[in-house]
């Protein structure tokens, strides 16, 4: 126990520390796969899983974000070490942006039991910031700015993470792009966006209603250089192992640099989610979000499609969780 309370510490120490910009891809479904906002959790599922998402955000608006990943992840037979593969596409405009990620994670027993454990996660890959200027109307002609044909920078990038499970509680600390917004030039960053390092928080648990509901309420918040934390309050029940249903406040946090001036008064979004296990190895899911801004009047919501599967049954895993996906 004394292990876990200086894990926990560091888990605060290392969100708050390193947070002192272009914004990461935003998911409303992370809540069905961790992987997409925390290495550590490669693995976690035991088995060989697929999961992919396609999102179109704010439709109706011209030039609005649209996002496509894919990510495999499975343990080793010792169920101790995970491994797992993250690909990223986002596209805002003529602006895109494609990542790949290695994800390794290694899970330290806390208990006899087996009830409580610790991940710690890394990640190592590669972005490609680009930036189509055939894409960009100009409002005066031979515009420096605006470049002919596509330009595009390829940088090395990180991730890391540390995660902490038992019976019916998690709670996680992450950090992306940390060598990306760090190793790159003026020259490189002029055109094309080079994504801040962001930080991540997640905390919930799952209680037992009856014998086939559960409930599943967690917290997630995100923090970048030059943008206001975000924070997503979510309320998910689970219907005889089966089928998730559940929906989630976003909201955001404005502070003052000095952090003397904190208020909930921005509030961004509310989604609605769902998830059905149409068999043993395959889910789908859809997630719906409506801004509470000016945004809201503007578009048709924003729509985000997940497809899951399982790839390959670990033969040292036991009966799948439903506690983490």
């Amino acid at each position: 126990m004394k292990f876990l309370k200086i894990a926990m510490v560091l888990v605060f120490v290392f969100y708050f520390k390193i947070s002192n910009a272009q914004q990461d891809a935003q998911f409303s479904q992370y809540i069905f796969n961790g992987l997409y906002i925390n290495p550590a959790y490669a693995g976690e599922k035991q088995d060989v899983f697929v999961n992919s998402f396609f999102r179109s955000q704010w439709t109706g608006i011209p030039g609005a974000p649209q996002t496509i990943s894919v990510a495999v992840d499975g343990s080793l037979s010792d169920l101790n070490t995970g491994l797992g593969v993250l690909l990223n596409q986002d596209k805002i405009g003529a602006q895109s942006t494609t990542s790949m990620y290695g994800n390794y994670s290694y899970k330290i027993q806390l208990d006899e039991q087996y009830d409580s454990n610790i991940s710690f996660g890394l990640g190592f890959g590669f972005l490609q910031s680009s930036l189509n200027g055939n894409e960009l109307n100009a409002t005066q002609t031979n515009d420096n700015y605006i470049p002919s044909g596509n330009v595009s920078v390829i940088l090395p990038d990180a991730r890391l993470g540390i995660l902490y499970t038992s019976d019916h509680f998690f709670a996680g600390a992450s950090a992306d792009n940390l060598l990306a917004s760090r190793v790159h030039t003026s020259a490189e960053s002029s055109l094309t966006t080079i994504p801040e390092t962001h930080l991540y928080f997640t905390v919930g648990g799952l209680f037992e209603l009856q014998d086939d509901i559960k409930f599943k309420p967690s917290i997630l918040m995100r923090d970048s250089p030059g943008s206001p934390k975000s924070v997503d309050i979510n309320s998910f029940l689970l219907f005889n192992d089966k089928f998730w249903v559940g929906a989630t406040y976003r909201t955001t946090i404005n502070s003052s640099n000095n952090g003397s001036n904190i208020n909930l008064n921005s509030s961004n979004a509310v989604v609605g989610m769902v998830e059905f296990f149409l068999n043993p190895r395959f889910r789908v899911g859809y997630a719906f979000d409506y801004s509470l801004n000016a945004i809201g009047n503007s578009g048709y919501g924003s729509h985000e499609l997940s497809v899951s599967f399982l790839l390959k049954k670990n033969k040292s895993s036991g009966e799948p969780k439903t506690f983490y996906f």
